[in-house]
């Protein structure tokens, strides 16, 4: 079965709590190995604050990209259906035909560093609805929820808890859930290989 997806410990851990979220939007419970679960512990939470202490200032792009890179590694040495991408600077964007969106219409999940309030934060994006993308923020909290821009979402512990315009990711300003400066967006494309909906399964779904 799946799990449910869960909320960050601490003020710092919401990129490891991202990438355990990501297993467990992608996988069941009974698929995930340990040796996932110990890379994402060993090589996140590698950033230093202003006063030197490990982890306060949580973790880091080149953290994720090595992460991808291992994943990737992992899936194919071990036969586990993991595949993943980078995404940096220009390539972020949420719009029609664009990396992102395709990925999360072959079932795919994807991790963005955005703004969430004055700081830079990871979330996991998991849908499309409309002219909203759904994604669950491991960070709970209730400011900026205007019910129009950005909807709680309480009864889909599995999939998502916020629902968020298109437009705002977009946007190079520092408002929660924009990218920001295109010259430090960063984005990861996870797939399960055995769901990955592609353009043969597609019309094998149709016919």
């Amino acid at each position: 079965m799946k799990n449910v997806l869960s909320y960050q410990t601490s003020e710092y851990d919401c990129g490891p709590t991202t990438l355990l979220n990501a297993m467990r939007y992608l996988f069941e419970r009974e698929e995930i190995v340990p040796d996932i679960l110990k890379a994402i512990s060993l090589y996140t939470l590698d950033e230093y604050n202003s006063e030197g202490e490990s982890g306060k200032s949580g973790t880091s792009r080149m953290a994720m990209m090595y992460l991808s890179k291992w994943f990737n590694q992992f899936g194919e040495t071990k036969h586990f259906p993991i595949y993943t991408e980078m995404l940096l600077n220009e390539l972020v964007w949420i719009k029609q035909n664009s990396r992102i969106i395709g990925c999360l219409q072959q079932g795919g999940t994807v991790i963005i560093r955005c703004w969430l309030e004055g700081y830079q934060h990871y979330v996991l994006l998991t849908g499309i609805e409309e002219e909203y993308v759904c994604l669950f923020d491991p960070y709970d909290y209730d400011s900026s929820i205007d019910g129009v821009n950005i909807i709680k979402v309480n009864n889909e512990p599995r999939k998502m808890n916020r629902k968020v315009r298109m437009d705002i990711f977009n946007e190079e300003s520092t408002r929660t859930y924009a990218f920001g400066n295109i010259t430090n967006r960063e984005a990861m494309l996870l797939y399960n290989a055995k769901s990955r909906i592609t353009p043969e399964k597609s019309i094998e779904y149709f016919i």
